[in-house]
């Protein structure tokens, strides 16, 4: 008994030097990282790849030995098989900021198993931060921060639960007799109330502006602009089909309406007095997207104003929107300007309700509008096309209507653009 009590031993005890050698056995096997990089922020906890190097490029490696071919989906780019099993390879420099992507294996995408995941593109896909030099107003730093919520509200006009996320500023829990104002901010097509908050990086935005006292503290609401309900009229694009996304890959431009009267709606939801085909909602969109105005105004406002302490007044609640968001803040604003005084508008390709009728003709009146909306903001990114923000600034210096324009050099439609616009727009809010 003796002997095979210390038997036992000796096996346990030379099991466990094994498995503690083993990180260090297989550190040794690893080949020699690429120097002067460093992991991906968005890699999950401990992935060494991707990673950056100065110039912006990502390196990557995985291991998928019975694979024929892989591809990361930036710029295409073709990995090289090991004698190992792992495959690797490095892109061309890339643009700074969020890029979605994927690893396309024999054909198929997939998500990267190294990276975290977002939703774009109307489904889970891989992300890549690329760090800009010298910009770091969505970094997480040594602040008082707020918080990100989840909350759970029933819509009565369209019979459906949802969910939205709010951003609560750092002093929110400290003074419980404080109201605070609110901004509702929309993302893009393709992407979902998540957006904002995991690509966009709101939290961190309004965390730091708020510490350099170039913000007011607000509450920020993220809601899905798709609701449920819309199946029921119309299969919305990305239910088996290929679905525009609220950021195109890097260099791909959002459809340009070939004219005014062809790029816009007229300012109402459907149902408050606005006619469209069967099925459809502004610039061709399915039926999916049509009927969250109806969702705002009646039953997510209502039950934020219920539930968060909120300043109820209409110089106390803003709408912004990136892209299809846009579309949908033209729209809402439009037809609710008791309700929002300050409208944010990012790269939005089509929607714009004109200078000669838009806003129930207050565009036309520029005095009146101002006095009805204390901000009037549009942006778009340098290499998009000038339908998304440039032409519709253009249009509004002519007719002498007082707006906010910002074009971020060098940025596409994407969110590097989108984070320079909410950063601009909430430092001019509820002054």
């Amino acid at each position: 008994m003796k002997k095979t009590i210390n038997i036992i031993a000796v096996l346990l005890i030379s099991g466990a030097i094994c498995t503690a050698q083993m990180p260090q056995m297989q550190q040794a096997q690893q080949p020699p990282l690429p120097p002067d990089t460093k992991p991906a922020s968005t890699n999950i906890v401990g992935a060494e790849y991707p990673r950056i190097d100065a110039q912006r490029r990502a390196y990557f490696r995985l291991r998928a030995p019975e694979a024929q071919s892989v591809v990361v989906s930036l710029g295409n780019t073709a990995l090289t098989k090991g004698e190992d099993g792992y495959w690797t390879g490095v892109t061309a420099p890339l643009d700074p900021g969020f890029h979605y992507y994927t690893i396309r294996i024999n054909g198929v995408d997939v998500a990267d198993p190294n990276s975290e995941t977002f939703f774009g593109s109307g489904r889970l896909m891989s992300g890549i931060e690329v760090p800009e030099e010298g910009v770091d107003f969505y970094d997480i730093k040594k602040v008082p921060h707020g918080n990100i919520v989840s909350f759970w509200y029933y819509a009565e006009s369209t019979g459906e639960h949802r969910q939205a996320f709010v951003y609560t500023p750092p002093d929110y829990n400290k003074d419980i007799n404080k109201r605070y104002p609110v901004l509702y901010l929309q993302h893009g097509m393709g992407e979902d109330r998540r957006a904002w908050a995991n690509q966009g990086k709101t939290n961190f935005i309004l965390d730091n502006l708020i510490a350099e006292g170039k913000a007011k503290p607000m509450i920020v609401v993220m809601d899905d602009g798709g609701i449920a309900a819309g199946m029921r009229g119309a299969r919305p694009q990305g239910a088996g089909a290929a679905r525009p996304q609220g950021a195109p890959a890097q260099g791909q431009q959002p459809q340009q309406p070939q004219t005014a009267a062809a790029a816009r709606p007229q300012g109402q939801p459907q149902g408050a007095g606005q006619t469209q085909r069967p099925g459809q909602g502004p610039g061709g969109m399915p039926s999916f997207w049509d009927g969250f105005g109806s969702v705002l105004i009646k039953d997510l406002i209502p039950a934020i104003d219920a539930n968060f302490r909120t300043l109820t007044d209409r110089e106390s609640r803003a709408m912004a929107g990136l892209s299809l968001g846009g579309t949908q803040t033209y729209q809402i604003t439009q037809a609710n300007l008791d309700k929002f005084a300050y409208i944010g508008i990012f790269s939005a390709p089509f929607g714009f309700p004109g200078v000669e009728t838009g806003y129930n003709g207050l565009l036309a009146k520029p005095d009146q509008f101002e006095r009805l909306v204390k901000v009037f903001y549009i942006s778009m990114g340098s290499k998009e096309g000038a339908g998304t923000g440039r032409s519709i600034h253009e249009q509004l210096e002519k007719a002498g209507v007082k707006h906010v324009y910002f074009e971020a050099p060098g940025t596409a439609h994407e969110f590097q653009t989108w984070r320079k616009s909410l950063h601009g727009f909430a430092q001019l809010l509820f002054r």
